[in-house]
């Protein structure tokens, strides 16, 4: 069942990761409105909590688990942050993360994508 998780996991990153390279200041106008229209949206950055869990388990004995572990890591401390943070601090970093150069977004992108593959790779996606 956990690979699955996974599966959905590589494939949420893919798609972030090439929405931030091929239009980034459309997603981040996107991602603004949406903030300003339903604030309590941060509040499901909470999920991704709950993803690096999964990442953290589902991964045991895959390739790159150094990285699994890190990544998962970061994934659990930011939906601790963004559910449980205090709303001062979490629309201060947001506000802050929002305000980046078109190029920082796709930076970000290319290491979501680069992620993405490397977790299919794991996962021994497409191999014969």
């Amino acid at each position: 069942m956990a690979i699955i998780f996974l599966f959905f996991i590589a494939g949420l990153w893919m798609a972030d990761g090439l929405a931030l390279l091929l239009s980034p200041e459309r997603m981040i106008a996107i991602l603004r409105q949406s903030i300003i229209v339903a604030p309590g949206f941060l509040k499901w950055g909470g999920l991704a909590g709950l993803l690096g869990l999964v990442l953290l388990v589902g991964t045991q004995g895959l390739a790159y688990q150094p990285l699994w572990i890190v990544v998962g890591l970061s994934m659990v401390a930011k939906g601790i942050f963004l559910y449980a943070g205090s709303d001062l601090w979490r629309l201060r970093i947001v506000k802050w993360c929002l305000e980046r150069e078109p190029v920082d977004y796709r930076m970000w992108g290319l290491g979501l994508c680069a992620l993405s593959i490397l977790l299919l790779d794991a996962l021994n996606w497409g191999r014969d």
